[in-house]
C-alpha cells in the first residue's frame, strides 16, 4: 500500500459509533445501497434502483409462496446485483480496507465494487435460499 493509498483511508460517517449502534449502521450500510443524503444527479439510476429493489423483493416473496422457481429468483438476484454495482459506485463509492471487523474504508474501483457486491449478495442469497428450504417453502 502506497502513502497516497494510506492518506485516502477514511472512516464511515458512523465510524465512532459503538455496540448496537455500530452494528445497526453496518447492517444498514451493507443492505441499503443508496447514500444517506439526497443524491442530486442520476435520478434515472435512483428510480431504476428502487423499482428493481421492489421487484426483487416481490420475487423473493413469490418464491417463498412457491409461485416462482429457484432459477427465476437467481435471475432476479443477478439483475439486482448488476444494478447495485452502479448504484453503489454512484452513492457509496467505498469498500473496507483490511479485515471485515475493521473500520477503515477506501475509494472503490469497478472491480472492487463488483467483488464486494457479488460476495455480499451471494451470502445474502444463500442465506435466504437455505432459510426458505429449511421452512419447506422452496423445492429445489
Amino acid at each position: 500500500m502506497t502513502l497516497a493509498d494510506r492518506n485516502e483511508l477514511r472512516q464511515p460517517s458512523y465510524g465512532e459509533a459503538r455496540g448496537a449502534a455500530w452494528l445497526a449502521a453496518e447492517i444498514r450500510d451493507h443492505i441499503w445501497p443508496w447514500g444517506s443524503r439526497a443524491q442530486t444527479g442520476r435520478i434515472s439510476l435512483r428510480v431504476a434502483g428502487f423499482a428493481l429493489a421492489l421487484a426483487a423483493t416481490i420475487a423473493w416473496i413469490l418464491t417463498a409462496l412457491g409461485h416462482l422457481s429457484a432459477g427465476a429468483i437467481i435471475g432476479w438476484w443477478f439483475g439486482w446485483s448488476v444494478l447495485e454495482v452502479f448504484v453503489r459506485l454512484d452513492a457509496k463509492p467505498y469498500v473496507k480496507e483490511g479485515p471485515w471487523w475493521g473500520r477503515l474504508y477506501r475509494r472503490a474501483g469497478l472491480m472492487d465494487m463488483l467483488c464486494y457486491v457479488s460476495f455480499k449478495n451471494l451470502l445474502i442469497g444463500a442465506s435466504l435460499f437455505l432459510g426458505l428450504k429449511a421452512m419447506g417453502l422452496l423445492q429445489l
